[in-house]
């Protein structure tokens, strides 16, 4: 019996263990992947396509045979008046009747139809690379919360190097105020730093709490409070113009889709032909001094030509063109707002690149420093405070650093997002 619950409580805590000791992490593109799935906009893509086609089956409607039924009974004021010498031939009734049904089989329209079909796959492509530009932008709203975490990150190590420094000191002064060479007030403020660099570390984590969760709901996936970001490579290929955007390749799809209108205006105004059979009952019938009911039928074609699209035909050409025009020059816009925006990133990053440098060479030479304070410490040749001091001079050193890496890594992203390399 005892084995037996043994054996279930093993098994109830194996996969409890085993998903404690996963290690949980998270990438920044594997977070724009999360976030572009899990954003709502993604489901309008479908509902593109799925109006696409709707609208292209009902374009394909316009080839299957054509059917009317006409019902129509009048009453005439005067009729085929037949000489009295044509004896035998009476005088078709005042009252007719009409009973027809008319099928018509479209067999040429001039390449509409087809012209018509590939205009709206070109549209739900444009109404697609306008969907891909919204969702391009989340990106920006993603890397807030990531870098923000990291940041955090950094801080909590910083927070724990300053920790281990004070511990050091406290460990320094409870052996002087134990062979009495020091006193306890002096014992007193380190622990009260240490306190502050605790309350320090809880703000950190409740904020970074705060960011994990607004990831977590943006990205539709829980993330553990352990949750372990990857920093990104630093490495940023510089380009000398950006070729790989959403919204260039937007661009292309309306310019297509402007030149696809030219060849529909052209296949509109062709003609048209169809395949004609008409059946009917009528009184009278095909002949007109018929005075009976009688069924009669024809067949033929009947070539269709609208000329009335010939005087709209330029205007509308005109007004294709001017829309070209508005997309070339909303594209060089584009390019021109954006290669700036690269170079100002460009300049960023340099600038940082050279920040981060010397911060490195402040910490090295503050370091220097703390560690001769630690050793003047023990030697009782300065005071607590003097320590202290020193301590925090390489704390808010080190926290410059933290600052700028973070910066230089935020510069480095949005260049890459900017260029449409991210």
């Amino acid at each position: 019996m005892v084995k037996t619950f043994f054996s279930f409580t093993l098994l109830w805590f194996l996969p409890l263990c085993l998903t404690a000791q996963t290690v949980k992490q998270l990438s920044l593109p594997e977070a724009y992947a999360l976030a572009t799935n899990n954003y709502p906009l993604i489901k309008q893509k479908d509902l593109v396509q799925q109006t696409a086609e709707l609208t292209i089956e009902n374009l394909q409607k316009d080839f299957l045979p054509q059917v009317s039924v006409l019902g129509q009974a009048t009453y005439q004021s005067d009729v085929i008046r037949v000489p009295a010498t044509l004896i035998g031939f009476k005088a078709p009734p005042k009252d007719q009747y009409k009973l027809v049904a008319d099928v018509s089989q479209l067999v040429y329209d001039g390449g509409a139809m087809r012209e018509q079909k590939i205009l709206q796959r070109i549209n739900a492509a444009v109404e697609e690379q306008k969907i891909e530009v919204e969702l391009y932008r989340v990106r920006d709203r993603v890397n807030q919360f990531y870098l923000g975490m990291l940041y955090l990150d950094q801080q909590l190590k910083q927070v724990d190097l300053v920790k281990t420094d004070i511990q050091t000191g406290i460990r320094t002064m409870e052996a002087q105020v134990n062979n009495g060479v020091a006193f306890k007030s002096n014992l007193n403020m380190m622990k009260a730093e240490l306190l502050k660099a605790d309350q320090r570390a809880i703000e950190i984590l409740n904020s970074r709490k705060g960011l994990k969760d607004a990831l977590s709901l943006f990205i539709g996936k829980e993330l553990p409070d352990d949750l372990r970001l990857v920093t990104p490579p630093a490495a940023v290929a510089l380009v000398d113009s950006v070729t790989d955007r959403p919204e260039l390749r937007l661009y292309d799809e309306q310019t297509r889709f402007a030149e696809q209108q030219n060849k529909l205006i052209t296949a509109k105004n062709l003609p048209r032909a169809s395949l004609i059979v008409q059946g009917g009952y009528a009184r009278p019938g095909l002949d007109p001094l018929e005075t009976d009911f009688s069924l009669y039928y024809l067949g033929g074609i009947r070539l269709n030509w609208s000329i009335a699209n010939l005087y709209t035909k330029k205007r509308e050409r005109q007004l294709v063109e001017v829309n070209k025009k508005i997309i070339t020059t909303q594209k060089e816009t584009f390019l021109l707002n954006t290669n700036t925006e690269l170079k100002q990133q460009e300049s960023e990053i340099d600038k940082l690149q050279k920040l981060v440098a010397t911060d490195n060479a402040i910490i090295s030479l503050r370091k220097s420093v703390t560690d001769a304070a630690k050793a003047q410490l023990e030697n009782g040749v300065i005071t607590a405070n003097d320590y202290l001091k020193e301590v925090n001079a390489e704390d808010q050193a080190r926290q410059v650093l933290i600052g700028h890496q973070v910066q230089l890594l935020q510069a480095q992203i949005n260049y890459q997002t900017i260029s449409g390399k991210q």
